[in-house]
């Protein structure tokens, strides 16, 4: 960087924070916020030995679902952040990173709420460089897209602070989105945590915009499912439609081919794919109409749909009534926890035993495969975990994830012990 360089940034960096201190007048003048205090968001599934209790426990950083390709989404709220004296930020930065360490492996997306970073609250220069630089490749990599929801001048000011430093491909992940409704192009909006904060944030923008508040949105009551639907519908109105078989044609189909054709294929499941053509095969589906995968010349076509099938069940495989059951599986010793899980297995419905044992069953073969495919059991259960158990309101919190990712991981590395003991009439295997 030359010296006229070095001028310019430095002038940039003295704006800095006087953008910072207009977007908060404006804030203050639209909202009347007098006071800046978040209160510690209320967790109950947050264990106080959790190793970032300090940070957690602010619900700063949030696991929420999936977006519309099937990658994981992780939320960043700024107005969850307290004043800098009462948040250690180099902890802050090891939490985060501890976070996304559970998802660099596979595609993800990241949400930035950026309302509510005020002069009190917010980090360093030095600590902002820092943290991209501590960001290195294997967290870049599989970062496929950054919301950056509500951005300000301050947001344009640091982007030219750190643009000779983010490189052109990074650059072109991150997507400024100016309401909160944007964000439904791009990820499944129910399942976002949105800080009440933000929402009146947002609904204020809007009011400015139009004059007055956006009208309550009606949403159109459901369309009755398709004759031959699978994906959005039960597992019993699909076995209904289908002559009383127990496996879904989209998870039969799926698993087949994967079995034939990409056991040993390294990534398996890890992967995203084409939106469009992931709706295209949806489709395909729904109409009752049969998908041939070597069309698609691309294995992680199937892997995808498969993922997609479970995760849209109106109620997962393993149900809502077996998931304060499985969150409590880390409270179990060690030595009992498999038999815990042949517990609560032994307790789901014939059908989602039947279609579960069929699934871990195929889980189990991947993992042994892991030499080639890279897909352990461990894996395996931070891809499948959320897709098998979710709870019946909201969205699992990142305390949730290590217990439900356990209980999975024991149930492909033990499938044989687990499984053993029942047979339903009917069942089959892949």
């Amino acid at each position: 960087m030359s010296e006229i360089d070095y001028e310019k940034l430095a002038e940039i960096v003295l704006l800095a924070p006087l953008e910072l201190q207009k977007d908060e007048a404006e804030d203050t003048q639209s909202e009347q916020e007098e006071t800046f205090m978040p209160p510690a968001l209320e967790d109950p599934e947050l264990n106080i030995n959790h190793p970032y209790y300090d940070v957690a426990r602010h619900g700063i950083i949030q696991l929420a679902g999936d977006d519309n390709s099937g990658r994981k989404v992780i939320t960043f709220s700024c107005c969850r952040m307290p004043p800098s004296h009462q948040l250690n930020h180099t902890r802050l930065l090891e939490y985060l990173k501890y976070t996304l360490d559970q998802y660099v492996e596979n595609d993800y997306t990241v949400v930035y709420f950026h309302y509510g970073l005020k002069s009190v609250n917010k980090p360093s220069m030095k600590w902002l460089q820092t943290a991209y630089k501590e960001f290195d490749r294997k967290y870049k990599k599989n970062l496929k897209a950054l919301y950056v929801v509500h951005p300000t001048n301050f947001i344009k000011i640091l982007w030219n602070i750190f643009k000779p430093i983010i490189s052109h491909k990074f650059g072109k992940k991150i997507t400024y989105l100016n309401y909160l409704s944007d964000l439904r192009e791009h990820l499944k909006y129910d399942q976002l945590n949105i800080p009440p904060e933000v929402i009146r944030h947002d609904e204020n923008l809007r009011g400015k915009q139009k004059g007055k508040l956006p009208p309550v949105v009606k949403v159109p009551p459901p369309r009755p499912p398709l004759p031959m639907q699978q994906f959005g519908v039960s597992l019993q109105y699909i076995k209904d439609k289908n002559k009383g078989e127990l496996i879904p044609p989209v998870m039969k189909e799926t698993v087949s081919y994967l079995k034939r054709k990409g056991l040993q294929v390294e990534g398996l499941f890890r992967r995203s794919a084409s939106i469009q053509t992931i709706k295209d095969v949806q489709k395909l589906y729904n109409q009752g109409k049969s998908v041939n995968f070597d069309d698609y010349q691309d294995i992680h076509i199937p892997a995808v749909i498969l993922k997609t099938f479970l995760r849209e069940l109106p109620q997962p495989l393993l149900t809502f009534e077996c998931y304060d059951h499985i969150i409590g599986i880390t409270s179990v010793e060690s030595s009992l926890r498999v038999t815990r899980c042949k517990q609560i297995i032994q307790g789901l419905p014939e059908h989602n035993y039947v279609v579960l044992k069929y699934l871990i069953c195929f889980l189990h073969l991947v993992s042994q495969e892991s030499i080639y495919n890279r897909m352990t059991a461990s894996s395996l259960a931070c891809v499948f975990g959320l897709n098998l158990i979710w709870p019946s309101k909201g969205t699992a919190s990142l305390s949730a994830l290590v217990p439900l990712n356990l209980f999975t991981e024991l149930l492909i590395d033990f499938y044989t012990n687990i499984f053993n003991s029942r047979t339903v009439p009917g069942e089959i295997l892949p």
